[in-house]
C-alpha cells in the first residue's frame, strides 16, 4: 500500500499543490477540493495542528526597550535639524515580546516549511501596495488555533461530500477546520 497519493502530479508539483491548498485551509478556514487532495490535505494540517496545541504554551515573555519615532498630530514623523540635516527624533518605549523556547521555534520552522507567505490586501484600497500586510499564518496557529483545539484529541479537520464535478465527474468536498 502507498503512503500518499501522487494525485497525477511530479513530486515538486504534489508538494507546491498541497503546501497551497493547506495555506488557504489555515488562512479560511475551509476550501473546496476534490476528494483525494482533501485526505491528503487532512493529513498535513492535522499534523501541523497537533504540533501547534504541544507548543502553544512554550514562550517567555521578555521586556526590551524599543525606540519608536515620534509622531506629530497628523501621524508624520517629527524631524529636527542637527548640523544641518533633517533627523528623526525618537523615544524608547518599554514593549513587551513573546521570546520561542527552542521546542517552539523548532515547531514554528516546521509550520514555515508547509505555509507559503500569504498577503492581506483590503478591498477598499486594492490597488494600493502601502494597505497590504503579510499574515503571520504560524502566529495564527499558536494563537488562535492551537487553544481553539486543546481540549480535542485529534480530528480537526471535516471532510464533507459536495457532489461530483461537472467536468471530469470527480466528487468534490469542502475541507474545513471543525
Amino acid at each position: 500500500m502507498a503512503k500518499y497519493r501522487k494525485l497525477g502530479k511530479t513530486s515538486s508539483q504534489r508538494k507546491a499543490l498541497l503546501r497551497n491548498q493547506v495555506t488557504m485551509l489555515i488562512l479560511n478556514g475551509r476550501i473546496t477540493t476534490t476528494e483525494a487532495r482533501a485526505k491528503e490535505i487532512r493529513k498535513i494540517a492535522e499534523s501541523l495542528i497537533a504540533l501547534a496545541i504541544k507548543e502553544k504554551d512554550n514562550f517567555e515573555t521578555v521586556t526590551v526597550k524599543a525606540k519608536v519615532p515620534q509622531k506629530d498630530k497628523d501621524g508624520k514623523r517629527v524631524k529636527e535639524v542637527k548640523d544641518g540635516k533633517k533627523v528623526t527624533v525618537y523615544d524608547e518605549v518599554d514593549k513587551e515580546i513573546k521570546k520561542d523556547l527552542p521546542s517552539r521555534l523548532h515547531a514554528r520552522r516546521q509550520m514555515l516549511k508547509v505555509f507559503y507567505d500569504v498577503t492581506e490586501v483590503p478591498e477598499t484600497n486594492a490597488g494600493k501596495k502601502k494597505a497590504t500586510k503579510k499574515v503571520d499564518l504560524c502566529a495564527k496557529m499558536f494563537d488562535e488555533i492551537a487553544p481553539k483545539y486543546a481540549s480535542r484529541q485529534g480530528g480537526f479537520t471535516r471532510i464533507v461530500k459536495v457532489g461530483p464535478r461537472k467536468g471530469d465527474a470527480a466528487m468534490m468536498v469542502i475541507i474545513e477546520l471543525v
